[in-house]
């Protein structure tokens, strides 16, 4: 009898193996005392087609195994009382579905017997979940639904009054008539959630004020803030009050209050019209006023690709945060002095969330071939709690990769740099070349488990990835640098010149260094702002490479600007908006080159995306079909910009397969 997997082509079984063996821990919560952590363990299941989660349970100190706490499907969240002795969590208990906007609140007891009671069912969701001071009141956010959500279906309902920018969010739709607000509930479950900030604007990021007197938060309340694009530090009472700590012409989130309630630390940076800007931790007077910058000294961001951006009290004067490092991303002590940061953590690995309490630092960390693991600092050194990595490098076969640097073309710094020899390695074989781009530009690749280069590894391929001008993980000035040329207070040379230099400069090097990687068989991928490059190349260094994919990609920036969920925010890194400058959004934009495309194109994109539009797609189709152009093209249904990380298992597979087979077609 023939099994589903022997009917899977040979890519697609690489694609299960690698992609339907993800095990992650992450999201650690450590109790007051510091005793106990509890975490999310996410994993993917591919028969079933969805990824579930559970919270668990570790004490610090290893002396007992870590333990499945809840048995839900998508249970998340976890949140300590303050005594240590229970646990309130999210999850979607009664739920149709995992793509269900409702979600419930539960407390379960840890330190004795009893039963999980449900506190609160919201129709929007909940997240964000913190327990008051005194132990009495449980706060989160939520989704206020307006009316026409609760009609039959679309038919019935109203249309859609739009007012300001911003109005929708790739991954989670229309959110202008669903801000995000602040709620608070009793712990025992015997009041109905009270929505503390309802209105217009958005909120999140909760903290308490430690006498439990209300909440710290972040939030864009202010008239322009679609315009100028501020967010702002707020206090808000239990009842109602709302007042502003900080200005509003910078970016301030992720607050949290000392404890003896004087200050508030938070990460930010000043100028909201400027973007990228490394994020750096502050501390603001808990009543409001001027604040202050901590980790200057550093000049790296603390606003993380990896995520779990954040800042936590280890004691009355120091700060724990994580910082991107050239690859890498670490914790690190910041001092109220402004003393330079130590790092905490060491290695080559990505930490990816963390907390701090009772004296003990527990994060999520991941390396290039390990999924997420649960450690704690102990005595300076890591101590690890889970070993979900071992288990998925025994299934999985996760390929290492080789750390290098490059000198700029114009000499001016050098870049970071990876290869990954593919599977099955022989040193007197030639193999074909796959050069990956990572998206944002904003981002870095790093350490961390990257599933889509170990794809490409076990298929055989050379895997090169690097963090070019214009990433994070560097100094400010690294990622200002292809900011537009006339950008008013940071003019850099623009998206498409050294970011295009640097990427090639590091395809030239390592196709030099390693002689393995056979030069006449090179592909290239990237996506989003990756895809922008693998378009721009295949129209002006095409006779480089041998096939190129470009997914969910910018390709028309001037359209991009006037279609995106993000629409306008472009112009922070552009300078001029396209109303004063079209020229200038035309003059970036890649699709420009299509007549000189004579490389075969795959063009992979999703239906429901709308940080780049299914649009900019359709014009790059459109144009190399028009033209008699070498061009392929699959949309995805239902789903967004995020597919390839967090898309359905099966379409995550199914994009593996495509991008395999193409590649194994056109570099034979």
């Amino acid at each position: 009898m023939t099994t589903v997997q022997e009917k899977l082509s040979e890519h697609a079984q690489i694609a299960e193996r690698i992609i339907g063996n993800l095990v992650h821990a992450k999201g650690p919560v450590v109790s007051p005392d510091g005793s106990m952590v509890a975490f999310v363990v996410g994993r993917v299941d591919m028969t079933k087609n969805k990824t579930f989660s559970q919270v668990w349970l570790a004490a610090t100190d290893g002396s007992t195994a870590p333990r499945a706490l809840t048995g839900g499907e998508y249970d998340s969240g976890p949140a300590w009382s303050p005594d240590g002795r229970s646990l309130a969590f999210t999850s979607k208990r009664g739920a149709k579905s995992d793509a269900s906007d409702a979600s419930t609140l539960h407390v379960l007891p840890v330190a004795q017997p009893g039963e999980t009671r449900t506190i609160a069912t919201m129709k929007g969701g909940v997240d964000g979940v913190k327990w008051s001071p005194d132990g009495r009141w449980i706060a989160f956010n939520s989704r206020t639904r307006h009316e026409r959500y609760d009609a039959e279906d679309e038919s019935w309902q109203a249309p859609r009054k739009i007012e300001r920018f911003f109005s929708k969010l790739d991954n989670v739709g229309w959110i202008f008539d669903r801000p995000m607000h602040a709620y608070v509930v009793d712990a025992d479950g015997t009041s109905e959630p009270r929505n503390l900030t309802p209105g217009e604007f958005q909120h999140d990021s909760i903290a308490w004020m430690p006498d439990s007197s209300g909440l710290v938060l972040s939030a864009r309340r202010h008239d322009t803030w679609d315009l100028d694009f501020a967010t702002a530090l707020y206090s808000v009472s239990l009842d109602g009050e709302i007042k502003s700590l900080t200005g509003f012409s910078g970016n301030y989130g992720s607050p949290v209050v000392s404890a003896n309630g004087s200050e508030v630390a938070f990460l930010g940076h000043d100028d909201s019209q400027t973007s990228p800007q490394n994020v750096h931790v502050g501390v603001v007077p808990a009543g409001g006023g001027e604040h202050r910058w901590l980790s200057r000294q550093l000049d790296r961001t603390f606003e993380t690709t990896a995520g779990g951006s954040a800042v936590r009290w280890l004691d009355d004067s120091t700060l724990v945060a994580a910082a991107e490092d050239r690859g890498e991303t670490h914790l690190f002590s910041v001092g109220l002095d402004g003393s330079a940061p130590k790092a905490l953590t060491s290695g080559a690995i990505t930490v990816n969330s963390f907390d701090v309490a009772g004296g003990t630092i527990a994060y999520a960390a991941t390396s290039v071939d390990a999924t997420g693991d649960i450690f704690v600092v102990h005595d300076g050194s890591p101590r690890r709690l889970t070993r979900f990595a071992q288990k998925y490098r025994s299934v999985a076969k996760p390929s290492t990769w080789e750390r290098f640097t490059v000198p700029c073309a114009d000499g001016s710094a050098e870049i970071d740099a990876w290869i990954m020899r593919p599977a099955g390695f022989d040193a007197s074989s030639n193999y074909p070349v796959l050069l990956n781009v990572h998206g944002g530009p904003h981002t870095q690749y790093g350490e961390s488990l990257f599933d889509e280069a170990q794809v490409q590894a076990a298929a055989g391929f050379a895997v090169i990835m690097s963090n070019p001008r214009g990433g994070s993980g560097r100094e400010q000035s690294w990622g200002q640098s292809i900011l537009g040329p006339l950008h008013k207070d940071a003019p850099g040379s623009g998206w498409g010149s050294v970011d295009v230099d640097d990427v090639l400069t590091v395809l030239d090097t390592t196709l030099e260094r390693y002689p393995f990687c056979d030069r006449d068989r090179v592909g290239m991928i990237g996506g989003s702002y990756g895809g922008f490059m693998a378009t721009w190349l295949a129209g002006c260094h095409g006779d480089r490479f041998k096939a190129i994919c470009s997914e969910r990609a910018v390709n028309n920036m001037l359209t991009e600007e006037f279609t995106s969920d993000i629409s306008t925010i472009f112009r922070v890194e552009i300078g001029p908006s396209p109303i004063d400058a079209p020229e200038e959004y035309a003059r970036i934009s890649p699709i420009r080159f299509v007549r000189d495309i004579t490389v075969p194109v795959l063009i992979l994109h999703s239906e429901q995306d709308y940080r780049c539009p299914i649009s900019q797609a359709e014009e790059l189709f459109v144009a190399m079909r028009l033209l008699g152009k070498d061009v392929t093209f699959y949309r995805f249904a239902g789903e967004g910009h995020e597919l390839s990380r967090s898309g359905s298992p099966v379409h995550r597979r199914q994009r593996a397969e495509i991008v395999l087979d193409f590649f194994a077609q056109h570099l034979a």
